[in-house]
């Protein structure tokens, strides 16, 4: 298989998607940090580059987050090829292959905020290079945890409030507030 990798931007100005011809794994993994990346040959390669801040994986892209200094025009290129590169090599995203499996548990409230999450929120997340996490809910308070693009985003906040907090507070009215766990 001819790999091809093009880029997309996402609201994150810091953050580029880098989309492949290839399922790199289902679900989606974080590697926020240089140390977390240990078990991901992909992920801790790219960290060898002193401007990636930031590798996030989900189905068929890799979203990297850049260093403030470097610039796009510059780094792109060299990205593009290494994540080639890396695709057509089969480094690893995980060590371990874990399937996503997707188990709700909690109160019929909190089943039906992570069904919500999952069917309707996760899709769009993933669009812009992000994922989006249920944590809890707690007296009307709804807690998630923004990873990838959106990890730092700064429309990420109006994505919560005005997206995500008025969809699920439409459909189930216990939902007050929607607020995001800082990682």
């Amino acid at each position: 298989m001819n790999i091809t990798v093009y880029t997309e931007s996402t609201p994150n100005p810091n953050t580029m998607k880098f989309i492949v011809n290839k399922l790199l794994i289902n679900g989606s993994v974080d590697y926020p940090t240089r140390e977390s990346a240990t078990e991901s040959r992909f992920a801790s390669e790219l960290y060898k580059f002193s401007f990636v801040n930031g590798v996030f994986f989900a189905s068929n892209f890799v979203t990297i987050t850049k260093s403030e200094d470097a610039e796009w025009a510059d780094i792109e290129p060299i990205l593009k090829e290494f994540v080639k590169g890396a695709v057509e090599s089969e480094y690893a995203v995980q060590s371990k292959k874990e399937e996503e499996f997707v188990d709700f548990e909690g109160s019929e409230v909190e089943i039906k905020i992570q069904q919500i999450l999952h069917d309707y929120v996760k899709p769009a997340v993933e669009q812009d290079g992000g994922a989006i996490a249920y944590k809890s809910f707690e007296d009307g308070v709804v807690t998630v945890e923004l990873r990838g693009s959106c990890s730092g985003c700064p429309s990420s906040t109006i994505t919560l409030k005005s997206g995500i907090q008025s969809l699920l507070q439409r459909m189930v009215p216990e939902v007050k507030e929607v607020v995001s766990e800082a990682l």
